[in-house]
C-alpha cells in the first residue's frame, strides 16, 4: 500500500489525523500517543522543483526546496497539518513561508530541539518544547494525551527501533539487497508503528542462519538516502552497507546502552530517548563527540570503507565533512565523498566514483591478505 492510499485509509476508515512531517528529529512518541499519523516529506526526490524554488536563494538545499515546491503545487493537501522541526536555518525559515508566503490554512506545528551539550537549561527547554507540542497538536485537533497510551507508545518505538538495529546487526545474513532493506526501514516514515513492527518482524524471521553476502562491507553516512539507486550502484559494484550514520535512518534510532525507560514514563521518558539519539550534525555540530561514535560504528561493523553521502548545500553536514574524512583517513579508512542534488537517479560519474572507490577497497584487501 502506498502512501497515498495509507493516508486515505487513516483519515476514512479510523478518523485519525494525518500530519506531515519534514525533517529530521521530532518525537515520534507523542504522535503515536495521540493517534496521530505522521508522515515524513523528504523533498521529495525525482520531479522537478517547479515554481517554488524561486521564492528560495539558489545556494538552499534541495530539500528545503523541492519540499516547498512539493507544498505549494499542492500535492501535500491530503494531510490535516505539517510539522517543521528545527533541522536547520532553512527548515526553519521555510516553517515561516509556508504559512505567511503560501496562505497555509491548515495547522502548521514547530519543534525546536535544544543545540549543544545536555545542559540542566537544555533539558528543560526540550521538556518545555515537548509540552508545547503536545499543547499545539490537542489544541488543533480536540485530542487529550493519555499517560497509558504514551508508555505504550515508548515501548512500540522501542521496540521497532531495536529491530532496525537487529537487521543492521545481521545485515550480512539479510537475503536481499540494500534497497530492499531500507525500502524496509524507510515505510517507517508513513507507517503507524504498530503497522511497521508486523514487517519488521516477519524480515527479521526470514533472514538465513549464515552470511549470505560476500561484498566488501561498507559504512554509509549523510543526511537521507536518496536517491535510492546509490544501493544498486554499491550492490552492483560489489559492496554491502552494514553499517548506517544517515540522519534520516541510523541517527533516530536511539544507543541501545542508553535506550531505557525510567519507572514513571511519561515525558521525562521521551526526553531521555530523545538525548540518547547518536551525534548528529543537525543537534549540535561537535566533531569531538561525534567522530568517535562513527570510529566505533566502523569497528563494531567490521567495514572496510565509509561513503558519505551528502545533499548539496546541506550546511550542517558539510561543515563537519573535512573532520570526518580526516579522522577516517588516520586510521587507515577509505573515504568516498559523494554529492547529490535529490536527482531521482545517480550520475553517470557518481556510478564511475563508486566502481573506482571499490576497486581501492578490493585492492587494500588483496594487499592486507597478503601482508
Amino acid at each position: 500500500m502506498g502512501r497515498i492510499e495509507y493516508i486515505q485509509k487513516q483519515q476514512k476508515e479510523h478518523s485519525r489525523k494525518v500530519v506531515g512531517a519534514l525533517p529530521v528529529h521530532y518525537p515520534k512518541e507523542i504522535f503515536t500517543a495521540l493517534d496521530v499519523v505522521p508522515v515524513e516529506i523528504w523533498g521529495p526526490p525525482g520531479p522537478k522543483a517547479g515554481e517554488g524554488a524561486g521564492l528560495l536563494q539558489t545556494y538552499i538545499c534541495p530539500i528545503v526546496r523541492n519540499a516547498l515546491s512539493f507544498i505549494r503545487s499542492g500535492k501535500a493537501d491530503i494531510v490535516d497539518g505539517l510539522l517543521f522541526p528545527h533541522t536547520c536555518d532553512s527548515m526553519q525559515g521555510l516553517a515561516t513561508l509556508v504559512p505567511d508566503w503560501l496562505n497555509y490554512k491548515k495547522p502548521v506545528f514547530r519543534f525546536q530541539h535544544p543545540r549543544g551539550s545536555h545542559r540542566p537549561e537544555a533539558l528543560n527547554y526540550l521538556r518545555d518544547e515537548i509540552s508545547l507540542l503536545v499543547h499545539s497538536l490537542e489544541k488543533a485537533f480536540g485530542l487529550s494525551m493519555n499517560p497509558a497510551r504514551l508508555n505504550e507508545a515508548l515501548r512500540l518505538h522501542k521496540e521497532a527501533e531495536g529491530l532496525i538495529r537487529l537487521l543492521f546487526s545481521r545485515r550480512l545474513h539479510f537475503k536481499g539487497p540494500d534497497r530492499e532493506l531500507y525500502s524496509l526501514i524507510r515505510q517507517g516514515e508513513f507507517l503507524r508503528v504498530e503497522d511497521h513492527i508486523p514487517l519488521l518482524k516477519k524480515a527479521i524471521a526470514e533472514i538465513a542462519d549464515r552470511p549470505v553476502h560476500k561484498a566488501i562491507p561498507v559504512m554509509i553516512t549523510g543526511y537521507v538516502p536518496e536517491p535510492m539507486a546509490i544501493f544498486d550502484s554499491l550492490n552492483a559494484a560489489g559492496a554491502i552497507v552494514v553499517a548506517d550514520d544517515y540522519a534520516g535512518i541510523g541517527r533516530r534510532i536511539p544507543r541501545p546502552t542508553d535506550n531505557r525507560l525510567d519507572d514513571e514514563g511519561g515525558i521525562d521518558a521521551v526526553i531521555r530517548r530523545y538525548l540518547s539519539l547518536p551525534p548528529c550534525s543537525t543537534k549540535t555540530m561537535n566533531p569531538e563527540v561525534r567522530i568517535p561514535y562513527l570510529l566505533s560504528l566502523i569497528k563494531e561493523s567490521g567495514a572496510q570503507g565509509v561513503v558519505i553521502h551528502e545533499v548539496k548545500f546541506c550546511e550542517p553536514e558539510l561543515f563537519e565533512i573535512a573532520s570526518i574524512r580526516n579522522a577516517f583517513e588516520a586510521v587507515g579508512v577509505p573515504v568516498l565523498f559523494l554529492e547529490t542534488e535529490l536527482e531521482a537517479e545517480l550520475s553517470s560519474r557518481t556510478i564511475t566514483m563508486i566502481e573506482a572507490f571499490l576497486e581501492v577497497l578490493r585492492k587494500k584487501t588483496k594487499e592486507g591478505a597478503a601482508s
